[in-house]
């Protein structure tokens, strides 16, 4: 009797997904940003009214991304192109991973997502504003 093959698992997953795809780091995704990229938020609608949002960032829930960027679906945005350069975003850069890849798998080559997602974007945001010091107390 042969022993069945080992179960795939999340971590085999997300490790090919990954393999697939050139991540960008939040500063790479800035620039891609500003060079014309597709950003999208696949996070739930709570947990971006929990945690804030990208103002430039399209929201798009996980359970609809292939159908709203597949350009053979009935379902597509007008933006839908095989060419569009598409750069997802969770709120950690974990699931995205796995839906940039099944992006590249619906022929969107250029899909990828960031490095740490919506967590270490923001946090390059924030960073970059100017930060005034609170006034001295009163005495």
């Amino acid at each position: 009797m042969t022993t069945p093959p080992r179960p795939r698992t999340i971590d085999d997953m997300l490790a090919d997904a990954r393999g697939r795809l050139r991540r960008l780091t939040p500063e790479e995704a800035e620039a891609a940003r500003a060079d014309g990229a597709f950003v999208v938020d696949i996070r739930p609608a709570a947990q971006r009214e929990a945690e804030g949002e990208l103002p430039f960032a399209t929201p798009i829930e996980r359970n609809v991304l292939e159908w709203r960027l597949d350009p053979a679906s009935d379902a597509s945005l007008p933006i839908a192109s095989h060419d569009l350069q598409v750069v997802v975003l969770c709120q950690e850069g974990y699931t995205s991973s796995l839906a940039a890849a099944a992006l590249q798998e619906l022929g969107i080559h250029r899909a990828t997502d960031v490095i740490g997602g919506y967590a270490a974007w923001r946090a390059l945001l924030d960073a970059a504003r100017p930060h005034v010091a609170p006034p001295p107390p009163q005495s």
